[in-house]
Formats: structure tokens, C-alpha cells, sequence
């Protein structure tokens, strides 16, 4: 069992900055594939950027140029970097981790979600 935890949430105004954290309990083939989503009550979850085991990334649209994932492996750490924050990007942030791969769009698709998912972290955007 791989245990996620995310960290770096809170409150920020629009144009701002924040960075979140998720330390795993291990990185081995179980967090071959990373990832962070987000969700706001009543919508589905929304996948935002995922990173493969060679640093290969990939960003939903929304997100793209504004947000950097990246990890250390050293430290079993997974980031985003969220720069020019906008009231639409509020929400929980959830990391999540795969050893076949990460969906961004699993929801919307009706794919299986990614086997490892960490508790969660609050960001809202103010103006």
C-alpha cells in the first residue's frame, strides 16, 4: 500500500503563487506514473498535470503554462508549482499515483482512476 500526502494548500489572491507537496511512502514501480487532480463539490474530478517515470509531462489545458509538475525522487516527492492563480482554479488538490500509467481525463472518460490517491489539499483563489 502506497500512502500519499499532500501538503502547501491554503489562500491565495488571484495572480499568486503556490506550490504543493505530496511525500510518498515509497517510490518503486507503485508511483511509476504520478499525478495531481482536482475537485470542487458536484463536479468530477479534474485531472491537471501528470509525470512518468523519465520526467515525461503532460497538463490539462486549463493549466498549461501556468503550472509545473515535477518530482524528487530522492525525497519521494511530488510538486506543483501553480504560478498566475485564477478564482477558476480553486478546489482540492489531490496527488495520485499508478504503476500503469495516469489518465487525466479518467473521469470524463469512464476509465479506471489511478490506484493511489493521497487525502488532499485545499487551494482558494481570491480576488
Amino acid at each position: 500500500q502506497v500512502n500519499l500526502v499532500e501538503s502547501g494548500g491554503g489562500s491565495v489572491q488571484t495572480g499568486g503563487s503556490l506550490r504543493l507537496s505530496c511525500t510518498a511512502s515509497e517510490f518503486t514501480a507503485a508511483t511509476t506514473h504520478m499525478g495531481w487532480f482536482r475537485q470542487v463539490p458536484g463536479k468530477k474530478r479534474e485531472g491537471v498535470a501528470a509525470i512518468d517515470s523519465v520526467g515525461s509531462t503532460s497538463y490539462a489545458d486549463s493549466v498549461r503554462g501556468r503550472f509545473t509538475i515535477s518530482k524528487d525522487t530522492a525525497k519521494k516527492t511530488l510538486y506543483l508549482q501553480m504560478n498566475n492563480l485564477k478564482f477558476e482554479d480553486t478546489a482540492t488538490y489531490y496527488c495520485a499515483a499508478d504503476p500503469g500509467g495516469i489518465v487525466l481525463r479518467f473521469a470524463e472518460m469512464g476509465w479506471p482512476q489511478p490506484r493511489y490517491w493521497g487525502q488532499g489539499t485545499q487551494v482558494t483563489v481570491s480576488s
